[in-house]
C-alpha cells in the first residue's frame, strides 16, 4: 500500500504558495508558469488556505471580480483538509471524494511538507497495477 511520503518522495516536495495579501492575478500567474492547479496560502509560516482553479471559476470570474483588484483572502478556501505522510494513498482517494476536492496539502507535526493532487495519486495507483500484473506474469511463467 503507497503512503503519500512514497508519493512526496517520487514527484518531489516542491511547495507553491501565495499570502494572502496577493492579488488573484499573481496566484493565476503563478499557476500558469508552475503548470499546476492550486496554490497553498501561508501567512507568518503557517497554512491559512487554498486556491484552486475551481475557487477561480466559482468565485472570481463567475462573480464578475476582478483578478487584478482581488485579493486572495476574499476567495480561497479557509477551511484546509490536509493529509499526514503516513496515510495511505487509498484513504487520500477517499477523502478527495467524499469531499470533492483535488488538492490535499500534507502536514508533519503541523508543518506544510508537500501538496498532493488526484494525478498524483492517480499515477501511484496506476504504478502500483503495473507492478502486480508485472509480478502476476513472472510468476505465471515461472
Amino acid at each position: 500500500m503507497t503512503t503519500v511520503q512514497q508519493i512526496l518522495d517520487a514527484k518531489g516536495h516542491d511547495i507553491y504558495f501565495v499570502r494572502p495579501d496577493d492579488t488573484v492575478l499573481h496566484a493565476l500567474q503563478m499557476m500558469e508558469k508552475r503548470n499546476i492547479g492550486a496554490v497553498l496560502v501561508k501567512k507568518d509560516d503557517n497554512l491559512v488556505g487554498i486556491f484552486t482553479e475551481r475557487h477561480y471559476a466559482r468565485k472570481v470570474f463567475l462573480k464578475g471580480k476582478s483578478s487584478p483588484k482581488t485579493r486572495i483572502r476574499e476567495v480561497m478556501e479557509q477551511d484546509v483538509i490536509y493529509v499526514e505522510p503516513g496515510q495511505s494513498a487509498e484513504s487520500c482517494m477517499a477523502t478527495m471524494t467524499e469531499k470533492r476536492i483535488r488538492h490535499l496539502p500534507v502536514l508533519r507535526d503541523g508543518r506544510l511538507v508537500g501538496l498532493i493532487s488526484i494525478g498524483d495519486l492517480m499515477k501511484s495507483a496506476v504504478a502500483d497495477r503495473e507492478f502486480n500484473i508485472d509480478q502476476l506474469v513472472r510468476y505465471i511463467k515461472g
